[in-house]
């Protein structure tokens, strides 16, 4: 009776000798810690992630336990099963980015909307690719969309299609959104020349009404639920942060969508979203091509933005920098800063950052038409 009492004091010790793979994903982990917390890459989710990395892969994993019988035991669990697999956080998010969201740059420039479009070229090409390598269609459509640079659309997508790799997709999703700075500067400099980046863009803002600003989240959650209604949710709850920011008569509440809202939901989401990735899950070759198609989602949809900038470059008589464009992939304000930083590389007092804007928060609502697609056709197709 003493030995078995004490044996319960070794028992993570022996879990480690019969699951050593578990100190593979702790390393995956770690990594993911540091380029959170060293290099600053989206550290506001992968420090979350990566910590719950590392406690999801503890040996007995007490924090991600379903338990038998219906007794679950993992506070991660539940997180995940009320949180996350109801919708529920990726919903709140985009409430809160809605909240967080200036859309008068591309009210003042609405070209830029074709722009933020253009850039889904990614999704479409990275689902094909992964249907080539031989995923599911439902596995594939959440693999193309991690093109959309969109996590919270990625992790609601993903949890309707493909559950089983929910935490694949996720963490490339964020990681390749970390990486944006990386990715999109050889692609931006490639497809352009020099005459074409050096392209100044005056900014003189018409100043959208504030009429304006109330009708465009009222026009966008009734148009984007009916044109696309599988992903009225996102639309509505978008619409629904962006409308108590510009109405200007609710300031607390928005606030509270901004901050205390949006970090909580964050914090939540980004440890259950880590738990997700056990070694039984994660290590596996999958995860490699789920990785690789990752990183050619955003390759493709950068280019995408780029190129139809050059259309408009050619068809505007050379009065728009194709290199806005690039800002089409919806890392808000992340790619953006990037075309900023190309533009200045060649003329540093060129500024088109404000420019960059409209494609970039257009490329959130591109995203999320982009998901509604894939969640009405993929289960017909499937059917």
């Amino acid at each position: 009776m003493e030995w078995d009492s004490l044996r319960l004091l070794f028992e993570g010790f022996e879990g480690l000798g019969d699951e050593p793979e578990i100190l593979a994903m702790m390393a995956i982990g770690c990594v993911l810690l540091y380029l959170g917390i060293a290099r600053k890459f989206e550290p506001l989710l992968l420090v979350g992630i990566g910590f719950g990395i590392l406690v999801a892969n503890l040996p007995l994993h007490e924090f991600v336990n379903p338990g038998g019988d219906g007794e679950a035991t993992g506070v991660l669990y539940y997180f995940r099963h009320y949180l996350v697999d109801t919708e529920i956080i990726p919903l709140l998010i985009f409430l809160g980015l809605g909240a967080m969201t200036d859309f008068e740059p591309m009210l003042n420039y609405p070209y830029t909307i074709l722009l933020g479009a253009a850039a889904q070229l990614g999704v479409f090409v990275a689902l094909m690719g992964a249907v080539a390598w031989g995923f599911g269609l439902n596995e594939a459509a959440s693999i193309g969309i991690v093109g959309g640079a969109d996590g919270p659309t990625t992790i609601y997508l993903a949890t309707k299609l493909s559950p089983d790799i929910l935490g694949q997709v996720a963490v490339a999703a964020y990681s390749y959104m970390a990486l944006v700075p990386v990715i999109q500067p050889p692609i931006i400099r490639l497809l352009t020349t020099r005459k074409e980046r050096l392209t100044r863009m005056p900014y003189a803002p018409r100043k959208a009404s504030r009429i304006a600003k109330i009708l465009f989240p009222i026009v966008v959650a009734i148009v984007g639920g009916i044109l696309v209604p599988r992903a009225a949710p996102l639309f509505g709850m978008f619409a629904f942060g962006n409308l108590m920011r510009e109405c200007l008569v609710v300031e607390r509440l928005s606030a509270t969508a901004q901050n205390a809202l949006m970090n909580i939901v964050v914090i939540i989401l980004g440890i259950t979203v880590g738990s997700t990735m056990t070694a039984e899950v994660f290590l596996q070759l999958s995860t490699i091509k789920i990785f690789v198609l990752g990183c050619f989602a955003f390759a493709a949809a950068t280019a995408g933005g780029v190129l139809l900038g050059k259309v408009m470059y050619w068809v505007s008589g050379h009065k728009v920098n194709p290199v806005i464009g690039a800002a089409g992939v919806s890392a808000v304000p992340m790619s953006a800063r990037v075309a900023q930083k190309e533009v200045q590389r060649e003329d540093p007092d060129n500024f088109v950052l404000m420019h960059a804007m409209g494609p970039n928060v257009a490329g959130v609502i591109g995203t999320a038409v982009a998901a509604g697609v894939l969640l009405a056709l993929v289960p017909g197709m499937m059917d």
